[in-house]
């Protein structure tokens, strides 16, 4: 498989934020996000076994299958080594894929114009960038939890604006939650 990096850190987004994990960061997406935040020409090729390998190095027992896409590559056999190595898996996903069975917790972050064929979601978390007009299309998408999370655009001021739109929006629709990206607050991994 093809992976971008192997990393121990908290989760710092949606319902999980502040759980120690490690993160399994997968190279390659099928969606150009211009947003993203993963460089996808770092990689390495890594069999199940080095990846379990690796992530058994760290004390935590929960794992984030992230990207890119990790849906592409995630395979039946990484999920079932993970679980015979005592690890809950988590994956993050656009949806875009059908996931292989046995994953213990859902965030799928749809994105405009791909359509989400994920069957199972625990929580649906949304990038808000401040221009939409209404966010409730997606509550079309079944989940059990729905998150809007402000765009991160590196722009100190601009991200306060966007901020401000997703509080306003959630209090406005309060079906929603605010899920901020508290790992680049507090300057961690």
């Amino acid at each position: 498989m093809r992976i971008n990096e192997i990393f121990y850190s908290l989760q710092g987004e949606g319902h999980w934020a502040g759980t120690p994990a490690v993160f399994i960061r997968f190279a390659g997406c099928n969606l150009a996000c211009p947003f993203c935040d993963t460089d996808h020409s770092s990689r390495m090729e890594l069999s199940c076994e080095a990846i379990v390998r690796e992530a058994s190095r760290f004390p935590a027992r929960r794992v984030i299958l992230t990207g890119g896409e990790p849906s592409l590559q995630v395979t039946p056999e990484l999920i079932s080594a993970l679980h015979d190595a005592g690890f809950k898996v988590h994956i993050e996903t656009n949806g875009s894929h059908p996931l292989p069975q046995g994953i213990d917790w859902v965030t799928c972050s749809p994105k405009e114009g791909a359509d989400v064929v994920t069957d199972r979601i625990n929580e649906l978390k949304v990038v808000f960038t401040g221009h939409e007009r209404s966010m409730e299309h997606f509550l079309s998408i079944p989940a059990a939890e729905y998150y809007l999370q402000p765009c991160d655009v590196g722009n100190p001021d601009e991200n306060a604006r966007i901020t401000a739109l997703a509080v306003d929006y959630i209090k406005a629709h309060p079906h929603w939650r605010l899920s901020l990206q508290t790992h680049k607050l507090i300057n961690i991994r």
